[in-house]
């Protein structure tokens, strides 16, 4: 990505606009191993290199992040009253707008994905797509097949009707139940709204896998990471941005 370097400090959280202008006059920033006094060089954030008063700054714009989310934390940018998962990120994802790839409900865990990439991040969410999402619920009372055909035909939720999902009975006790689920949309409370339509009320929600990928076994609840390559393709084929390569 091309652009600006004072922008380039700004967009980081380095410095705010005016403050990257006196930095970079007063030669205090490098690009590429080279002071650059002009503000408005343009800049290759993806090749270039940035040191600020001696410091190696990371100038990517670009990033993909994968996160064990805990429950008690709101999926939001911001908010006064409560932790956000913004906030189990270093401040430079926010200003670069590594953004969480849907939602899930504060006390829901499991694997959250951020991107800056708008596009993915759209593509990902749409139901066109049928870009799955695995669930594992606890619930209360005696799942059967009869739930599980509900959950093959689709639940009537009101104001629009979820689509056709998979739904694997685990465990089923008199008291509690456990399942897999498999969906391909997310919308406000759906799974909780589609066991509570049959009567049952969600306990527990964790997100296992969200499209190709799937939270690694050591991660810990808050732990996060930056997606691989691999990764990060694998993404962009499940959401038809890139091909899928022939073997």
């Amino acid at each position: 990505m091309i652009c600006r370097l004072d922008r380039w400090l700004s967009a980081l959280g380095v410095a705010s606009r005016s403050e990257a202008k006196n930095l970079i006059r007063a030669g205090a920033v490098k690009v590429s191993g080279q002071v650059c006094a002009d503000a408005g060089a343009g800049v290759d954030t993806e090749t270039d290199t940035l040191t600020v008063r001696g410091e190696e700054i990371d100038g990517r714009l670009m990033r993909h992040v994968v996160l064990y989310k805990p429950a008690g934390i709101l999926t939001a940018a911001r908010d006064k009253k409560q932790p956000t998962v913004m906030d189990l990120l270093p401040p430079v994802y926010g200003s670069i707008g590594c953004m969480p790839v849907g939602r899930l409900d504060k006390d829901t865990t499991g694997i959250l994905l951020f991107t800056c990439d708008g596009e993915l991040n759209h593509r990902l969410l749409s139901p066109g797509r049928h870009v799955d999402k695995v669930y594992f619920a606890s619930v209360e009372g005696k799942l059967t097949d009869r739930d599980v055909r509900a959950f093959a035909e689709g639940i009537d939720l009101g104001e629009f009707k979820a689509q056709p999902a998979e739904m694997e009975i685990l465990r089923a006790g008199a008291a509690e139940s456990e399942a897999r689920l498999v969906l391909r949309e997310g919308k406000f409370h759906q799974v909780k709204r589609m066991f509570s339509a049959l009567g049952h009320e969600v306990k527990k929600l964790h997100r296992g896998a969200f499209g190709p990928l799937t939270l690694d076994a050591g991660m810990a609840p808050g732990d996060w990471r930056e997606l691989t390559e691999e990764e990060l393709r694998a993404l962009k084929i499940a959401a038809g941005m890139e091909k899928e390569t022939e073997s």
